[in-house]
């Protein structure tokens, strides 16, 4: 299985970035994909998921209403976007799956957002 993350970069505050996680190895379907954020000296927190086949999605407050997570079943890529974006939004993103048979991480990929 592997999850190969990718999108992210300097933003200045206000502005939007997508970020990609290309998915392989797995049933796309038959799992949950979700983001996590970690800033330093904080603990990685979990900030949207999208699950099962009806594609509901689950967000963090800290980003609800700004961040909007989809997937493409034809691409095997799941993506956020990211709005609205604020300096305290700067972290480095991991995409997540979870199925009956494991939990998997990508790499991550660093967002930072200037004031």
């Amino acid at each position: 299985v592997q999850l190969q993350a990718s999108g992210g970069g300097l933003v200045q505050a206000g502005g939007s970035l997508r970020l990609s996680c290309a998915v392989s190895g797995l049933t796309f379907g038959n799992s949950a994909i979700a983001w996590f954020r970690q800033a330093p000296g904080k603990e990685r927190e979990g900030i949207a998921c999208i699950v099962s086949d009806n594609d509901d999605t689950v967000y963090s407050d800290s980003v609800k209403g700004r961040f909007t997570v989809s997937r493409d079943f034809a691409n095997n890529t799941v993506y956020l976007q990211m709005n609205s974006l604020e300096p305290e939004d700067t972290a480095v993103y991991y995409c997540n799956a979870r199925n009956a048979w494991g939990n998997y991480w990508g790499q991550g990929t660093q967002v930072t957002v200037s004031s």
